[in-house]
């Protein structure tokens, strides 16, 4: 899977729990929380889909990793290809 990919299914997955929020012009380098109006509560449920729509867990010490959209596929990625 390519990191754009990964992008492409966490903007899938914010468009799931947040379908009020427009994710059209997203910046990848740019942290979530600062263009979106997301909530703590929305980013466990980005981390709660991602396990159970593709097994992937991520441990709570790793939730900054997951800031960004460039971030999140630096993250991810590899663990889509592992």
């Amino acid at each position: 899977m390519t990191p754009e990919q990964v992008k492409q299914i966490v903007i899938d997955i914010i468009n799931e729990i947040a379908p009020d929020e427009d994710t059209s012009n997203l910046k990848a380098e740019v942290n979530l929380r600062d263009q979106m109006d997301l909530d703590s509560m929305d980013f466990l449920d980005i981390v709660m889909e991602l396990r159970k729509q593709h097994g992937i867990e991520v441990p709570e010490e790793d939730y900054p990793q997951l800031a960004s959209l460039d971030s999140c596929a630096d993250y991810l990625t590899p663990k889509f290809n592992a």
